[in-house]
């Protein structure tokens, strides 16, 4: 029986697509008319799913199209055509219109208007899913074709107000950062052309509600278990030389610009830079520019005390006491960070000046004596780190770092004391709803009223279940409960992932007008892969205190989700190695970003509790793919684009190392999509901490058998 939200929904998406009928080509695309549109006949089994699958014909070619059954639940669709001389259009696309009004959609990209794509560079794990009460729908284009094809580019699109999914060739261009528009004109060489997809389809209640299972397990299993396999043969086994490579690079050969050392408040402490360029090589030979302010961060992203947590566990595991003092004064420096009823600044910084060299200006760093606290400048509000607000979040991250050394790796109880004090303070800015504020005032501690309900707070979740099993003082457990049930009706069923990153980083689009809502045309949210992963963290955390097994099926369910953005296969349009890595949002356009680091071992973990294998392979491909962009000689395909992009590198910038890859949204064989910063708390450091941590966890027998 379907519910009348249902009905309504249905109601009113059938009304608007009577209002809504002109062209989504466009002034410079085709319409489907009559004499130039082909509409294919439905197999009998798809007909509750799909109502019909039209695709233009124009003079000149004639496109073949033929659907075929290729097992239960899985259909195959394909077309072919043959060019008798060079053929230019403004795209081309199949379009399939379900049969039923869907009230759930995905896809790895946003597309706001009719002239929007999402092209072939970003899937990673490519897919268009619809779900209503009862049906499950989804579109995979067949990636063994496209790694075979190198003519005009393949793009997909969903338009839920049209109740459309499509998927063709256009050539596009970069607007925003980074969404993609048709460029008007894509050129169709003589010769064959080939398209083809799957259609999954059910009506089972578990693919209802987690329509990300069917699709991660038919990609893992049709491409990304053999790519996987590929993929490994490409980069060494014995990740240990990548980490020897980091800490060489960090403490040795770059140590000069890396190495941040100086006295506070009467103590030694240190920590690397938050980022360092190209510039700072001790191989180039013009003057050093600092791309931003000389700082050391415990954020979210870019977290000193998590770096110095794996340094830690290398020194003690190699008998390595000169590393193990760089840790220690980390750790040191996270614990001078002074705090106001538990709350702690994100970062501590130098003033920056611009001096003018041979009539050029360049940015440089004050030194440490002119050093101040402050906050991450990734916020709604334009202000810069001196005058930003309390993160909730980057508080949270760090203070449950402390807990994981005091628990893992010395029980210095000054940091168990930091973490409590901060509980405490957040205890006390609990919302009545059960969420935490995202950011609030240094001196009021007031809710900014910026993402005050959002999954931020799972991280929250994951910090007070920590701390109540340490301490065993049960408010800090009540506390958490509340938030993450808070979270789970946001998140689930709607896909709201909005963290700061999602609108306060590079990319910008909807800062201004989609904050809490969703584009339209897609039915979907900006998303962050960040939240996904923390309210999976939180509940892996709960189901371990707990051992309820609800929080594992619910974790389960957005790890399936988070799981859509890693790559499962290698694509020729990129040029390094790309399995395992994972993107960022949909709305940006990075392979192998930094985050798989701090993704790999939770995969693991759900892995092991779900006893499933395909976790276990992608968790050791999300590690592998953490040091695929370090500059050295075990990565032989980066190394070259690294010297392509930057001739002047060598062997003294081993260990160098890209936080991602194409995260302009383009590349090339030669050298574009390759970066040129280190940030070795969002990068080879980070890289680092994950192998260090996942081998003392797991030993490195996990490293042989995935």
């Amino acid at each position: 029986m379907r519910s009348p939200v249902y009905l309504l929904t249905s109601i009113w998406m059938f009304l608007l697509l009577g209002i809504v009928q002109a062209s989504p080509y466009g002034e410079k695309g085709f319409h489907f008319v009559a004499e130039d549109s082909i509409s294919m006949d439905i197999p009998k089994d798809l007909i509750p799913y799909i109502q019909s699958i039209s695709y233009f014909a124009p003079q000149g070619f004639k496109p073949e199209g033929e659907i075929r059954k290729m097992g239960k639940g899985v259909y195959y669709i394909a077309f072919e055509w043959d060019c008798a001389n060079d053929l230019s259009l403004a795209f081309w696309e199949v379009q399939i219109r379900p049969m039923f009004m869907p009230l759930f959609h995905w896809a790895p990209h946003l597309t706001p208007t009719d002239n929007h794509i999402m092209p072939q560079h970003v899937f990673r794990s490519p897919a268009m899913i619809n779900t209503s009460e009862d049906r499950f729908l989804a579109i995979v284009p067949d990636l063994d074709l496209l790694q075979h094809q190198d003519k005009a580019p393949w793009f997909m699109d969903m338009d839920a107000m049209k109740n459309l999914l499509s998927l063709g060739f256009s050539a596009s261009k970069i607007t925003d950062h980074v969404l993609y528009e048709k460029l008007g004109k894509t050129n169709f060489p003589k010769g064959k052309n080939q398209l083809a997809a799957y259609i999954l389809i059910s009506e089972e209640e578990e693919d209802i509600r987690n329509p990300f299972a069917k699709v991660n397990q038919f990609l893992w299993q049709k491409w990304g278990e053999k790519a996987n396999e590929k993929n490994k043969a490409l980069l060494k086994s014995d990740l240990d030389t990548y980490v020897q490579h980091t800490y060489n690079w960090a403490f040795k050969n770059w140590k000069d610009a890396v190495w941040q050392e100086f006295d506070l408040h009467g103590k030694r402490v240190g920590a690397p830079t938050f980022i360092v360029n190209v510039t700072q090589s001790p191989n180039y030979k013009g003057e050093i520019n600092e791309r931003e302010f000389r700082s050391i961060w415990n954020q979210a992203w870019f977290n000193s005390f998590r770096s110095a947590s794996g340094l830690m566990r290398y020194a003690l595991r190699t008998h390595n006491d000169s590393l193990k003092g760089y840790a220690l004064k980390t750790k040191e420096l996270a614990l001078a960070f002074p705090q106001q009823d538990g709350f702690f600044p994100g970062l501590i910084a130098t003033e920056m000046e611009s001096r003018e060299i041979a009539g050029k200006s360049y940015w440089r760093s004050k030194g440490w004596q002119h050093y101040y606290y402050g906050n991450s400048d990734r916020n709604p509000f334009g202000k810069a780190a001196k005058e930003a607000p309390f993160h909730v979040l980057d508080m949270s991250f760090t203070a449950f770092l402390m807990l994981e050394w005091y628990q893992d790796l010395e029980k210095d109880e000054r940091l168990l004391d930091f973490a409590r004090n901060y509980g405490e303070g957040l205890l006390k800015i609990q919302r009545e709803d059960g969420f935490f504020p995202a950011w609030i005032d240094v001196q009021t501690h007031q809710d900014l009223q910026v993402l005050s309900k959002s999954p931020e707070s799972a991280m929250s979740v994951t910090f007070l279940l920590k701390l109540s099993e340490i301490t065993k003082e049960e408010k800090f457990k009540n506390a958490a409960w509340r938030a993450l049930k808070a979270v789970d009706q946001l998140c689930l069923a709607h896909g709201q992932w909005e963290d700061f990153e999602t609108y306060w980083s590079c990319s910008r689009f909807g800062s201004v007008d989609l904050v809490g809502r969703k584009v339209i045309r897609n039915n979907m949210y900006k998303q962050n892969t960040l939240s996904m992963y923390y309210l999976a963290q939180a509940h892996f955390q709960a189901y371990r205190i707990s051992r309820d097994e609800t929080h594992l099926r619910l974790g389960e369910r957005v790890m399936d989700e988070l799981l859509m953005w890693q790559a499962v296969w290698q694509p020729g349009f990129i040029h390094i190695p790309a399995v395992g890595g994972f993107g960022v949002m949909n709305a940006d356009a990075e392979w192998n970003d930094s985050r798989q680091s701090l993704f790999a071992e939770l995969i693991l973990q759900y892995g092991k509790a779900l006893k499933r294998k395909d976790y276990m392979q992608r968790g050791i491909a999300a590690l592998r793919a953490s040091f695929v962009l370090m500059y050295c000689p075990e990565n032989a395909l980066s190394k070259v684009q690294w010297e392509k992009r930057w001739p002047f590198m060598n062997e003294r910038d081993y260990g160098f190392m890209m936080e991602n890859y194409g995260h302009d949204g383009h590349t090339s064989a030669e050298g574009i999509g390759i970066g040129e910063f280190t940030i070795y708390d969002w990068g080879n450091g980070a890289a680092s901490e994950a192998y260090n941590r996942i081998l003392d966890n797991w030993g490195d027998q996990i490293f042989r058998k995935y």
